[in-house]
């Protein structure tokens, strides 16, 4: 669902009896999009829970099958913008990354519960990062010297250990974060299941629509 722009788009075009279910993990998006479509009334219901749970969510919402389905996948740019999320580096916020801050394990725990091993395999398979070893290695000891404060101190870190130049345009700490979000929120885990589930709960003559951002959703979305 995320910010509802879509949902707006869909609701208006599928008048006047067009229903729209929308789902989010992040209790605060479902919020501010309940309220942006709160003109629609009934035809819009809002579910709380990951998309990778599409068939249990519509068998919550009584629905057997549906005429389309559109996923945004990925963080939100609303998600980006709070530094309190822990999303971005650009502003100091906690290491959290969480979609659904209610639940899981925030990515400072996930840091220091793997070892180095653990922690490259993630840097190295979500987030393309060819010198994985030595940012997880980097990562561990500043974890252990409790130099982690913020996102702006595991920025700094993950740029030291890759070298990184002043006034790049992309930072070396980009593909970490990612990798770390990722991880945090079983992101492919749950993109997988969502096309698993997909082809059941359409109607026939019905469409799935997937918008990604990076080559791993990619590579997943195209293969499926």
């Amino acid at each position: 669902l995320g910010g509802g722009g879509h949902a707006e788009a869909i609701l208006s075009a599928s008048a006047p009896d067009g229903r729209l279910l929308g789902i989010d993990r992040d209790p605060a998006a479902l919020r501010a999009a309940s309220e942006r479509l709160a003109p629609f009334g009934p035809r819009f219901q809002a579910l709380r829970g990951r998309f990778g749970d599409l068939r249990a969510l519509l068998d919550e919402a009584g629905v057997d099958a549906v005429d389309g389905i559109l996923a945004d996948v990925g963080v939100s740019s609303a998600q980006l913008d709070q530094p309190g999320r822990g999303f971005s580096f650009q502003r100091p916020g906690p290491i959290d990354m969480r979609m659904d801050p209610e639940s899981g394990e925030p990515a400072l725990a996930l840091i220091e519960r793997l070892d180095e091993e653990q922690l490259a395999a993630i840097l190295r398979e979500y987030g393309e990062e060819r010198r994985a070893r030595a940012v997880a290695r980097a990562m561990k000891r500043a974890a252990e010297a409790g130099e982690l404060t913020d996102t702006a101190a595991l920025a700094q870190v993950v740029e030291r250990a890759l070298g990184g130049r002043r006034g790049a345009v992309i930072s070396p700490a980009t593909r970490t974060f990612q990798a770390l979000r990722i991880a945090v929120n079983d992101e492919l885990r749950q993109l997988d299941r969502l096309l698993q589930a997909a082809p059941a709960c359409l109607r026939p003559g019905g469409r799935l629509v997937l918008i990604s951002f990076h080559s791993l959703e990619d590579r997943i979305v195209k293969h499926r």
